[in-house]
């Protein structure tokens, strides 16, 4: 019984995948709208500078942000010299 529910689902989930390909279009990118104007295209290293170095150096700018913010706020908040931690006899 085990097989037969697998194979319903599996059934299922390819005819489901397969109506949803056939429905879709293609953005209908060979038909220009009206209005369309398109630039020139990116070479490969606009391209790769756009999207790739671009978001890792956003990530490390925040990165160094978050940790020299955190570095500085430890520095105010430190309690731990006030705290005996021995124990009384």
């Amino acid at each position: 019984m085990d097989k037969k529910n697998a194979l319903r689902a599996g059934t299922l989930a390819a005819g489901t995948t397969l109506m949803m390909l056939l429905m879709t279009s293609p953005a209908l990118a060979l038909i220009p709208d009206d209005g369309d104007d398109p630039g020139p295209g990116l070479s490969i290293a606009e391209t790769l500078g756009l999207f790739v170095a671009l978001p890792i150096v956003l990530f490390l700018v925040i990165t160094g942000l978050v940790m020299v913010l955190a570095k500085s706020d430890k520095k105010g908040q430190d309690t731990s010299g006030n705290v005996d931690v021995k124990a009384k006899a």
